[in-house]
């Protein structure tokens, strides 16, 4: 059974979310074999053997000190090496990069912002705000697949995780942007916008650069906080959590709009979500098209009352 290459997403030697659920789609392919850059592999195994990593292909740390294309680099040596059947990555912005560099090196083509991959290596991709349901096919050489997190349900099953140490010998190009600072993001209790579950996100509506609203029932639902682009140009949210075409894509299970219009820059960012609801003092806002649930209402009145039922249930 040929390899399906899986790139790690970690932190501090702690396997994200979107890796299992990479793990799981690649079982459905091939034999899964994880591609770790960085240190803390050791740490991460055993998440990695838990959802069915065979292999786990440790990557010296040095390529950390570039930006992506040793990564590409690596990705593409170890493609040809190895015979992989498939390279599945995580379709945030800097692996989209990654993957559409190796498949240039591979000669190969790229999907990105793929919501399920089946046995043979047809990607589905959900657009017009999850009205319309396409497949694609990578036709030359190997696949090099983005998929969107929180796409695929993670399923656990045992694999070995043999550790195997790999180098490759990176071109003085790849090497011409290096990583000369880094600083440490803060974070809060919240979970990571691309990776959440839940997602409640305030546009315009919200009126203000106060979001108590819109992190108060985040809060109720352990839920992330984003924001559309009207809000975060007004200066009322931080860019980082901005969701749109221009901002980050999240496909959680629950998505709810308070006060967002619906434009199809945001649309683009969040129509995968598999439940979406939408609140709106406009009832033709273009939001209410996509939403799973609507309500008519001043987020303001909604929204807490909202909160305060949530904490009574729990």
């Amino acid at each position: 059974m040929a390899e399906v290459l899986v790139l790690v997403d970690h932190v501090d030697g702690q396997v994200k979310k979107v890796t299992t659920e990479l793990l799981t789609a690649a079982r459905r392919i091939g034999e899964p074999a994880a591609v770790w850059i960085g240190d803390g592999a050791e740490s991460g195994k055993a998440a990695l053997a838990e959802y069915g990593a065979e292999k786990v292909y440790v990557a010296p740390a040095e390529l950390d000190d570039y930006v992506v294309a040793p990564k590409a680099e690596l990705l593409a040596s170890l493609a040809r090496d190895k015979g992989a059947a498939a390279i599945l990555v995580s379709a945030t912005a800097e692996n989209k990069e990654i993957a559409g560099r190796t498949a240039v090196k591979l000669g190969s083509g790229v999907l990105t912002d793929v919501v399920g991959v089946s046995a043979d290596l047809v990607a589905e991709h959900s657009i017009f705000g999850g009205a319309t349901v396409t497949h694609a096919r990578v036709r030359t050489g190997v696949p090099v697949i983005a998929v969107r997190p929180n796409s695929v349900v993670p399923e656990a099953a045992a694999g070995a995780a043999a550790e195997e140490a790999v180098s490759v010998e990176i071109s003085d190009a790849a090497k011409t942007a290096k990583v000369v600072e880094r600083v440490a993001q803060e974070k809060g209790e919240r979970p990571e916008l691309t990776e959440a579950a839940v997602v409640v996100s305030g546009g315009r509506g919200v009126g203000s650069d106060d979001f108590s609203v819109v992190e108060n029932l985040a809060d109720s639902l352990g839920a992330a906080v984003g924001a559309s682009r009207a809000a975060v140009d007004s200066g009322w949210y931080p860019n980082q959590f901005q969701v749109g075409q221009t901002g980050k894509t999240v496909s959680p299970n629950l998505y709810v709009a308070l006060g967002i219009s619906g434009a199809i820059q945001h649309r683009a960012g969040m129509q995968t979500a598999k439940n979406i609801v939408a609140v709106n003092k406009d009832p033709e806002a273009p939001i209410f098209e996509l939403a799973d649930y609507g309500v008519v209402g001043d987020l303001h009145t909604v929204a807490p009352q909202l909160t305060e039922e949530i904490k009574k249930r729990k």
